[in-house]
């Protein structure tokens, strides 16, 4: 269930649109001061940030412009003024949307969803197994924001590997997909390379991502 956090200090406005959503599926909070709706979106992990400008404490610009140094939560932005230049504030600073009030729910819940799909669009070459985050589209893996660097041929085994998640995979396996039949069957290039892996993944704290299954292949357990 996707979350939402609305920041609005017009209660008429937030229950509305917190009922609506919720009958859409969608779990929602309410905060109605600026500074409490910041802690709020930095403190806790949200889908989405429906934030009006004109608030208590904070108005929405200052929020949104220190809510997007540190996530990239999307924020759709609402506003009592339907200026060009609150807009091009709103979205220079990282607003993903702005909608002025007053609107219609329909119009809101279809900018919602189409903030999903972009969303899920991206997400769907993002793979994430414990603390490491894998890119497909640049074969890039990392966990901390640090990258890891990795061959080819160890970044090929990586991905079998986290592709079959919680299933042996076998040396010969292993070694027909990454190398084809370029090695003998009898080759131990496919125990190189996953002890070479492991010199790289393994955390400060020595965690074993791959583990062996004697005589018979590897397994990465979630």
């Amino acid at each position: 269930m996707k979350k939402i956090l609305i920041v609005e200090d017009e209660s008429s406005i937030s229950d509305f649109v917190k009922l609506e959503l919720e009958y859409e599926g969608y779990q929602v909070s309410i905060k109605e001061d600026g500074r409490e709706g910041l802690k709020e979106a930095l403190e806790n992990d949200y889908d989405l940030i429906i934030l009006d400008i004109m608030l208590p404490s904070m108005n929405g610009f200052e929020i949104c412009r220190r809510l997007k140094r540190e996530k990239n939560t999307p924020v759709i932005m609402l506003s009592a003024k339907d200026s060009v230049t609150d807009k091009v504030n709103g979205l220079q600073i990282g607003a993903d949307d702005y909608i002025p009030k007053p609107f219609a729910i329909e119009e809101l819940l279809a900018r919602i969803n189409a903030i999903f799909r972009r969303v899920d669009s991206l997400d769907n070459h993002i793979v994430k197994f414990k603390d490491l985050v894998i890119n497909r589209n640049s074969r890039t893996v990392s966990r901390n924001d640090k990258e890891i660097n990795l061959t080819n041929k160890e970044y090929e085994l990586l991905m079998i590997l986290i592709d079959n998640k919680d299933k042996v995979v076998t040396r010969d396996e292993l070694l027909e997909k990454i190398w084809g039949y370029e090695y003998e069957p009898e080759t131990n290039v496919t125990d190189v390379y996953v002890r070479y892996l492991r010199s790289k993944l393994n955390n400060e704290n020595k965690e074993e991502y791959i583990q062996t299954i004697r005589s018979v292949g590897y397994i990465m357990r979630s």
